[in-house]
């Protein structure tokens, strides 16, 4: 495997923005086919359609569950699980009850977390739990939940959705993302057997490079193809196919 396809296979291709279209994800998959990523996220009411889009690659079908927000119910969301691995997704990305950690409740975190974990296992999907570190300025919080996902074993820990915007005091939104203090913090805590996911602001081949040299396998992007094509200027890497012209990427 040669420096392009290293970093392509830590990309999570990331199709979630809200005002995407059938045809967008569609040009999103076939974009994720061309650099052969490790996987597509995209919306799941699309997932069979991704499934069909990537036929014959090695590109994986990755959904959202709980997403943005995590606010639905356990059983609304091990539903979602179900019904998306059943339409093809093999890896699951869920967003915590985040009030549910803010307050402590452990058990019902670890509950949720486990009931989820259980639904990918029987599909053989693998899970990514979503912590939406803006929202958790104390780093206990982050400690424990990288410990509840140890215990349970889960396959990875995701700093963010990309979408949890704090508001400010001057009343504007904006996020952080994937920070170099949460990424290394979640890298500790986590265990051995539990990958971590940059998610939210890795948008050069810099930011990937040097989120891998802290031990991150996996990263949630949109700029994947401008990450690549610098990658294969500054590699010297020629693929000998000339760049397809792909939409202009939208989300984080």
């Amino acid at each position: 495997m040669n420096q392009i396809s290293e970093l392509a296979k830590m990309i999570d291709h990331s199709i979630l923005h809200p005002t995407m279209t059938d045809g967008e994800l569609k040009e999103g998959c076939e974009l994720g086919r061309y650099y052969n990523v490790a996987s597509v996220c995209i919306k799941p009411y699309a997932v069979a359609m991704a499934v069909e889009w990537l036929k014959g690659s090695d590109v994986m079908v990755c959904t959202v569950i709980g997403f943005p927000h995590g606010n639905s119910s356990i059983d609304v969301k091990v539903y979602e699980t179900d019904m998306a691995c059943k339409a093809g997704a093999v890896e699951i990305d869920m967003v915590v009850n985040i009030g549910k950690v803010l307050q402590l409740d452990w058990e019902y975190v670890y509950n949720e977390i486990k009931s989820i974990h259980d639904t990918t296992l029987k599909h053989n999907a693998a899970l990514k739990v979503i912590f939406e570190n803006d929202y958790l300025e104390d780093d206990a919080l982050k400690i424990k939940l990288c410990e509840i996902c140890t215990t349970i074993g889960v396959e990875f820990v995701k700093t963010s959705t990309g979408y949890g915007f704090v508001k400010g005091s001057d009343g504007k939104y904006s996020y952080q993302g994937a920070t170099e203090h949460d990424l290394k913090l979640m890298r500790k805590y986590s265990g051995p057997k539990v990958a971590v996911k940059a998610a939210g602001g890795v948008r050069s081949l810099d930011d990937l490079l040097k989120v891998k040299a802290w031990g991150i396998t996996r990263i949630g992007a949109t700029a994947t193809a401008a990450i690549l094509e610098e990658a294969k200027k500054r590699f010297g890497i020629d693929d000998g196919k000339s760049t397809p012209s792909f939409g202009q990427a939208k989300g984080y």
